[in-house]
């Protein structure tokens, strides 16, 4: 004599809760940025942060805050999770509280910097 577990396929019902959880989580996550006098464009372990120039300008992403020190020229001084660091145009990026740090652009009225998960952390 065999014995046989019975299974049981999802339902619609479990299916339709499962999805629903999942874009709840999903919207939560990215719901994680905010800023001020800036735009993010975030995903799951990077985000893309423009800063306005001449204006006190931050943002919360990745549950770290990035803040425009200042810009000269193609040198931008950034705040990155507590940490202070200048960089420049087309430099490799920089580690810093388990991120990596670049700049993307710096411009008269923006600088955009790219602000990612180190993957060995």
């Amino acid at each position: 004599m065999t014995n046989r577990r019975a299974t049981t396929a999802l339902t619609p019902a479990r299916r339709a809760a499962g999805l629903v959880a999942g874009l709840v989580l999903g919207v939560a996550v990215l719901a994680g940025c905010s800023s001020e006098n800036a735009s993010t464009d975030c995903g799951l372990d990077a985000c893309t942060v423009t800063f306005d120039r001449g204006v006190d300008a931050s943002a919360n992403i990745l549950g770290i805050e990035a803040k425009l020190i200042g810009a000269q020229d193609d040198q931008v001084t950034v705040e990155v999770a507590g940490e202070q660091l200048t960089l420049t145009t087309g430099q490799q990026a920089t580690e810093v509280g388990g991120f990596t740090v670049s700049v993307d652009s710096v411009t008269d009225s923006n600088v955009t910097i790219r602000v990612a998960r180190n993957p060995g952390n």
